[in-house]
């Protein structure tokens, strides 16, 4: 549908909201509550493959254990006992061996049990195994609760855009609002599946590692927690400055899209004013701009994970050097020492994990805030469950004033009467009104006063849908999907048969152009129109408009891609579709009007003649000056 002038002032970028990311983050995390059973399998799962996985090292340092405990007992003299050997030790001045041999379960004269050894190793691959399983498991299911939370999203946001007013999609560019229904939506999806498993996974590591650590040694895990804060703490001062980027990277990318999208339904033009320098020049502006975004969010976020990790290996130093002294001293076996090094690469990992996950959450949500921008829209009103049934067709516009901005009205005080089964032609400058008039009687706009009826019927209080069924439009901008012709002309009517789509194609005079085709009404078509020229487009809407068999008729520049010679030829069937149905149409053509039972010539909003062409013809007023024009 031509966008009036009126409405072109308003086609702008919407504001952006403040940024809540807690908000958005837990919503987010409401949109799984109806997955909730597969979600709580996931989590039970990852607690069990969290908790064998982290005893894994504590079995592992039982064999450091094992062996260590052979190599020194089969160097000591047979039948004496550890005590003993102890005492010896120390006998001859050898504090140190006697300090690591008093914290050693050895037996003199006793080399390593290697049984036991490879029982222990057996438990941990069998351990390590299960909790492999384990996670492989979660992760099936998680992807089940993803991609079933995605699929509910993209559903509420389809079912969304169903209720969404006109005035949106005038007041933004299709290419933005595409990329929050595909490019963040799966942005979101992949955030979500990253974040919930590597995030899960970190927190139950980060628990169960720090409990394994306090039942080895608390002064070590004392070293090893002490710099979680500071961790904390810049990871914190990092993700704060990273945010706006992330916000920035993904409005950007919309934008870009959006340029794509202009730029590729409008090809044609595109290349008939030669502006491909224009449109590459302002692609590469954008796609810089995404660039720069895109980088500075990503580089800025992933200084988390270098940091992080730094901080991290200070506190593995210090455990290395005091579980060292705790090791010569006896107070600590090289196992235990061992599993708690094991450890803190584990407690520290999960941090730094968290730390480089910031980038991802915060693109997550930067995408679902978009996302939840448009599904907090305001919708259209409700409509009332009453249905519009139309008998005789009388259409009454009373005292009908409109505005798509506040303080700039396009209609106003606008009052007319079209009588049942007669031809109304609009006819006036661009920006008159003329378009709106038409949006108003379909309610793609409500009025902001007056009142619109038809057989005395207030159209406000009947559903949209039972109006705009009974209305047959034909427009100046044609739309055809992907599909044959046959299918484009039955979308008027989906019930109808075979012979009837043929009798309306006839009637529009399509089938004379069909048979040409090699496919004839197999032959595929999209609305950039492929084969067939704008003309042949405009008499396949024509066509499906003769098949919905509509109450009323609206033909807004209908003919204004159909040369003369076609227009002549479909001025009888427009005649016999208008035959008995009330007809509003919009043109600039003479031959198109004249015949109309009332002429409406509008400018400024405002009716400022009306009647027959003859009548207005011989007042040389308004009309007449158009007409010599």
């Amino acid at each position: 549908m031509t966008i009036p002038s009126a409405r072109r002032a308003m086609l702008a970028a919407p504001a952006e909201r403040t940024r809540d990311f807690r908000g958005s983050a837990l919503r987010l995390v409401k949109l799984l509550v109806p997955q909730r059973g597969p979600a709580i399998a996931v989590i039970m799962l990852g607690v069990a493959g969290v908790a064998i996985g982290v005893i894994g090292p504590r079995i592992l340092g039982h064999a450091t254990d094992l062996l260590f405990n052979g190599v020194i007992g089969r160097e000591l003299p047979a039948g004496l006992t550890k005590e003993q050997a102890v005492a010896a030790a120390r006998a001859r001045g050898d504090t140190t061996f006697a300090d690591l041999l008093s914290g050693m379960n050895v037996v003199p004269g006793h080399g390593v049990d290697f049984g036991a050894v490879a029982r222990t190793l057996a438990l941990a691959l069998g351990l390590y195994l299960l909790a492999a399983l384990f996670v492989w498991v979660q992760a099936r299911l998680l992807v089940v609760v993803v991609q079933r939370t995605m699929a509910a999203l993209r559903a509420d946001v389809e079912n969304k855009i169903h209720r969404l007013p006109l005035s949106y999609f005038d007041s933004r560019q299709r290419g933005e609002v595409l990329s929050r229904v595909t490019n963040d939506i799966d942005n979101i999806s992949s955030s979500v599946s990253m974040t919930i498993n590597q995030l899960m996974s970190a927190v139950l590591t980060v628990i169960a590692v720090l409990v394994m650590m306090l039942t080895i040694s608390p002064l070590l895990t004392a070293l090893t927690v002490i710099t979680v804060p500071l961790s904390l703490w810049v990871t914190r001062w990092i993700a704060r400055r990273s945010q706006r980027l992330f916000v920035a990277q993904w409005r950007n990318t919309g934008r870009l899209n959006a340029h794509i999208e202009e730029t590729y339904s409008g090809f044609t033009i595109v290349k008939t004013f030669g502006h491909q320098a224009a449109a590459r020049q302002r692609f590469a502006e954008l796609n810089g701009e995404v660039f720069q975004s895109s980088f500075a969010a990503q580089f800025f976020s992933g200084l988390v994970s270098p940091a992080t990790m730094f901080i991290g290996n200070l506190s593995y130093v210090a455990v290395a050097v005091v579980g060292g002294l705790q090791v010569a001293t006896g107070q600590i076996t090289l196992g235990s020492i061992q599993a708690f090094v094991q450890y803190v690469r584990q407690f520290n990992q999960p941090l730094t994990q968290i730390a480089g996950m910031y980038n991802t959450m915060q693109s997550g949500v930067a995408s679902a805030e978009r996302v939840f921008e448009l599904l907090d829209t305001a919708e259209e009103t409700p409509d009332p469950p009453r249905r519009l049934d139309i008998r005789s067709g009388r259409v009454e516009f009373d005292h009908v004033s409109f505005s798509y901005r506040p303080g700039t009205p396009v209609i106003e005080d606008l009052s007319l009467t079209a009588e049942p089964g007669s031809t109304v032609a609009i006819v006036g400058p661009t920006g008159a009104g003329k378009t709106t008039l038409v949006n108003l009687l379909m309610r793609f706009y409500d009025v902001d006063s007056g009142r619109i009826r038809i057989d005395g019927v207030d159209i406000s209080t009947v559903s949209r849908e039972s109006l705009r069924s009974s209305i047959g439009m034909v427009l100046q901008d044609t739309w055809l999907f992907g599909g044959t012709i046959y299918d484009n002309i039955a979308y008027g009517r989906p019930d109808a048969g075979e012979e009837d789509v043929i009798t309306a194609a006839r009637a529009a005079h399509v089938d004379r152009f069909v048979h040409t085709l090699p496919d004839g009404y197999a032959t595929r078509v999209s609305d950039d129109g492929g084969s067939i020229s704008a003309g042949e487009k405009q008499l396949i809407t024509i066509a499906r408009a003769f098949l919905a068999r509509p109450a009323l008729l609206v033909l807004d520049e209908a003919t204004s891609s159909v040369d003369t010679r076609t227009e002549l030829l479909i001025q009888h069937a427009m005649n016999v579709l208008r035959r008995d149905r009330t007809s509003f149409i919009i043109a600039h053509r003479l031959s198109t009007i004249r015949d109309a039972d009332l002429i409406l010539v509008m400018d400024g909003g405002r009716i400022v003649e009306r009647g027959s062409h003859e009548d207005l013809m011989a007042r040389h007023g308004r009309y007449w000056e158009m007409t010599q024009a």
